[in-house]
């Protein structure tokens, strides 16, 4: 999936952040001190030729190479390889620390790697560089919010807008972060004024609703959170906080129906799931309730509300082994818990563990000795075990704790007990088959930032397959014994001595040492190729090092090499096709920043077309053609070359899988869902996915 680019800081061109000038000489001697007047004719030659050459075409070279080396970063970060951005970032700070732009990207690629520490080191850097770019105190307050730093991310965003008042999203993460810090009456202030500057802004309202309901004034809460509905009837977040009202009152089939219109409009939620079993458990739907429990652990293995109540469910309704899977992979994760550990002794003794049972009743018996009923259950497994030592020491404790009258009768479970719930940081074994509920209602909220979320973990979107290129990394995911194969490149591999070059779709990340490698494999190249007698000596290094260069993501490199070779060999459809899929890539990030123009993407198309009529029997030009007008939304064009590319490898799942996407957003949409599911069939799961996704609008409308 690609997403948006990083927010691109507002240029400076200096460390102390003033203007750059034209011509610097003037500047430099007037008003020179008096030590500059006296020097002699001779000596002042060469003091200009120092600072001529100082400033001049070595300086912009390197001006020029650092910004080089920043659009290799960037390019990385906008293709998610963040270890690899790094590394240019790196060297970057290295050349010249004195830059806040690598300081602030490197932060970025630390934030998506989950680096919230490192981030925020990085942004105070960049901070320090150049303290009036709104964008880094942005970025260093969604880095102190994922660390629960919430007051001093309040700060960032005063900052923020001190540089950026109007930026709404600015204001909102201020007036959030003041909420989660539990800093009330400033965030009614500040929420005040964002309803007087955004009125028609339905999250404000929402979010004054929820400060009113940490207030306990629950009137105002629902007013503003009926005008935040009025304004935007698709919030996810207004119709949550909606049904945490409900579910406060009891009224569980309101809540049932708004916890349905948030998780329509946002489906993946944990905690939605969670909350709309709660209030289907309370109204007897258990199926539902197990349905959503199911859902919630598929989107959260280790959620510990959903497995514990989804075994007291299955308790219920006698599913009793599954219900021991589901207080197993609790006490693994807890093996403290008493409630579970008991609960499963219950079920074990139900089963016929009685050994099992016996262990984690004496686990019980060991916190609280006084747990009469479960000295009584362990007596009777170690009856049943013949072990009747045991089990008359048991029992004569609670014989002489009856003598005593400190015993109290269990009481039996009713109907309307087993309705209750309790808090999760509630230890009563009385209360152990109860359902759990959070201590206080929680609603996930999204903050307004270029910067959200986890990327790894992103759901699958209606995003195109990445490009065939030559690389020397195999594919990441190798789902079938399919490999991609083509006679000229396989001719190219013998006239070179050096790495294997292979054909491969979305190849996995480097690592730090494999972009180190990579970034050595270079240097030796380049050593190589300037040792060389003649160029035509030279030609196939200069195809390898463009293909290492194409690892590296440095693509405007790799085609300077590629048309360099081009120049001398004309009849390569591999240099055209890799110098095409070279400009392909560079043009996405292009367009992603605004800058692409049509003489690139024509530049582009007449290389596709070179390198297919020097060979058009390779399926995979045809295929990167197709990806690069699908990516244009040229669907119809795409289509064509996708229905090409098919016709000759009806194994190539990257065609199918985007040639139906091409299908949906051309309105095809059977089409599209025959074409996604051979995808699928092929080996590309992501497939069934965006099927299950389009099934669901189609259903809708």
């Amino acid at each position: 999936m690609r997403k948006s680019p990083p927010v691109t800081p507002q240029s400076t061109s200096h460390p102390s952040g003033g203007r750059r000038y034209g011509g610097g000489t003037p500047l430099l001697w007037r008003g020179a001190p008096k030590w500059a007047v006296k020097v002699s004719g001779t000596a002042f030659f060469h003091l200009l030729l120092f600072f001529l050459l100082a400033f001049s075409p070595a300086s912009s070279f390197a001006q020029y190479n650092i910004d080089r080396v920043l659009m290799a970063g960037r390019s990385a970060l906008y293709y998610e390889d963040y270890v690899l951005s790094m590394q240019y970032f790196n060297q970057a700070i290295h050349a010249k620390p004195y830059l806040y732009e690598p300081w602030f990207y490197r932060a970025v690629a630390k934030f998506y790697l989950d680096d919230f520490v490192g981030a925020e080191m990085d942004c105070n850097e960049a901070i320090r560089l150049n303290p009036y770019i709104s964008n880094l105190y942005d970025l260093r307050g969604i880095c102190r919010i994922r660390q629960q730093k919430y007051d001093v991310a309040a700060d960032d965003y005063t900052s923020a807008i001190r540089e950026d008042p109007t930026n709404q999203g600015y204001w909102y993460n201020r007036a959030l972060c003041r909420l989660n810090g539990k800093d009330y009456d400033q965030a009614n202030l500040e929420l005040d004024s964002m309803m007087t500057r955004w009125s028609k802004s339905a999250k404000v309202y929402q979010l004054k609703c929820e400060v009113c309901l940490q207030q306990k004034d629950t009137a105002q809460a629902e007013h503003f959170l009926d005008k935040s509905l009025e304004l935007d009837p698709y919030d996810a977040e207004a119709w949550t906080v909606r049904a945490m009202m409900s579910l406060n009152k009891k009224k569980w089939r309101d809540a049932d129906k708004q916890l349905t219109e948030a998780i329509r409009l946002r489906p993946t939620v944990v905690s939605n799931y969670v909350n709309r079993a709660m209030a289907r458990y309370n109204f007897n739907n258990l199926r539902g309730a197990l349905a959503d429990y199911d859902k919630a652990i598929e989107l959260d293995a280790d959620n510990f509300l959903a497995h514990y109540n989804r075994g007291q469910l299955r308790v219920q309704v006698g599913d009793d082994n599954r219900a021991i899977d589901d207080f197993d992979f609790i006490i693994s994760r807890e093996p403290q818990n008493i409630m579970a550990v008991y609960n499963r002794a219950l079920l074990l003794e139900r089963t016929g563990d009685m050994r099992g049972a016996i262990r984690d009743l004496s686990t019980v018996i060991d916190q609280f000795p006084n747990f009469w009923a479960g000295l009584q259950l362990r007596a009777q497994c170690y009856r049943r075990l013949g072990m009747v030592n045991q089990a008359e020491l048991d029992e004569f404790r609670i014989f002489k704790a009856q003598m005593d009258k400190h015993i109290g009768i269990q009481p039996r479970w009713s109907k309307n007990k087993r309705k209750e719930v309790r808090k999760l940081s509630d230890i009563d074994l009385d209360k152990y088959n109860q359902l759990v509920e959070e201590d206080e209602p929680v609603v996930e909220h999204e903050y307004n930032s270029a910067y959200r979320g986890k990327v790894q973990n992103r759901a699958v979107e209606d995003t195109f397959m990445p490009l065939y290129i030559l690389t020397f990394r195999e594919q990441a995911n190798q789902l079938s014994s399919l490999k991609a194969f083509d006679t000229q490149v396989e001719q190219l591999n013998h006239a070179t001595q050096g790495p294997h070059i292979a054909i491969s779709c979305s190849v996995a990340p480097l690592t730090e040492d494999e972009a180190s490698h990579y970034f050595h494999t270079i240097d030796s190249l380049t050593a190589l190729i300037d040792g060389a007698s003649d160029f035509a000596a030279s030609k196939h290094l200069m195809v390898l090092r463009a293909v290492a260069y194409t690892v590296v993501q440095d693509y405007d490199a790799a085609i300077n090499d590629l048309s360099a070779y081009c120049q001398t060999d004309s009849t390569s459809s591999v240099a055209y096709w890799q110098r095409a899929a070279c400009r392909t890539l560079a043009g996405q990030f292009a367009q992603a920043e605004g800058i692409e123009g049509k003489l690139r993407q024509q530049t582009t198309l007449d290389d596709y077309e070179r390198a297919i009529r020097l060979n058009p029997q390779n399926p995979y030009i045809l295929y990167d053609r197709a990806t690069f007008h699908a990516n244009r939304k040229n669907y119809a064009v795409a289509i064509d070359d996708y229905t090409k590319a098919i016709a000759m490898s009806p194994q190539l799942a990257e065609a199918w899988y985007n040639r139906g996407l091409c299908h949906l957003l051309n309105g095809q949409w059977q089409k599209g869902i025959e074409d996604l599911s051979k995808a699928g069939e092929l080996g590309l799961y992501d497939a069934y996915s965006v099927i299950k996704r389009h099934r669901l609008k189609n259903d809708a409308k």
